[in-house]
């Protein structure tokens, strides 16, 4: 049985904790500031959450690296600093908002082969263009049969840093934790050529849970309806 209290990533604290003595100085001021203080307390702690996984295991399967919607599945070329050919691969976009969890999770086994993080503007993380021109890290995946997996955190409106805690020649299981963005933001995965990816847009997606693609199987691309 899980814990009532979900956990709070260690990067989360010391903002929890500027909050907090924030709302302290809140309630010396005026008792109806105090407890918008300490409703922004709360959210803060809520923001910072990090719950527990249960990731499926199988070899081949993809599982999603963020909370949050799959915006769009479609074409595109993969970012030059992956060190990828420049063919269009399969991108998975999912987008977080400012209330899903933000930690981030490894979608494969595998190993870093390459990572790089490039400045750039803060546009909305909704809009396509995010995805080439908003600062990110991308990281680079050789999986066990050879193949390779791209993994993009891109910042958004009001994300303003990118956390990755990995590095190049690590090896990595699907689910793992690898960092995260504050505050609301976007993941992009290119997945290996050839590979159908199961989720569609508008689909909601759990970190380490969501299969957004199985290597081992060759079922067509998945599509969906609203019901």
């Amino acid at each position: 049985m899980r814990p009532f209290l979900v956990p709070i990533h260690r990067d989360g604290w010391r903002f929890v904790a500027i909050f907090a003595l924030a709302d302290i100085l809140l309630w010396a001021l005026w008792e109806p500031l105090g407890w918008i203080g300490v409703a922004a307390t709360a959210w803060c702690a809520y923001f910072f959450r990090d719950p527990p996984r249960v990731t499926p295991v199988r070899a081949g399967l993809i599982v999603s690296p963020a909370d949050g919607i799959v915006q769009t599945v479609q074409q595109a070329l993969p970012p030059p600093e992956l060190g990828f050919a420049a063919v269009p691969r399969t991108r998975v976009s999912i987008f977080m908002n400012v209330f899903n969890v933000h930690v981030n999770r490894i979608s494969a086994d595998g190993t870093v082969t390459a990572l790089a993080y490039r400045q750039g503007k803060f546009f909305n993380a909704s809009l396509d263009k995010a995805s080439e021109h908003n600062e990110r890290q991308t990281i680079a995946l050789r999986l066990p049969d050879g193949r390779d997996l791209g993994i993009v955190q891109i910042a958004g409106l009001v994300a303003r840093r990118i956390r990755c805690d990995l590095a190049a020649g690590q090896a990595v299981r699907a689910g793992e934790r690898f960092g995260l963005i504050r505050f609301g933001s976007r993941l992009d995965v290119y997945l290996p050529e050839g590979a159908q990816p199961l989720v569609v847009a508008d689909q909601t997606a759990v970190a380490g849970e969501t299969i957004i693609a199985d290597l081992a199987s060759p079922e067509p691309a998945r599509q969906g309806e609203e019901r």
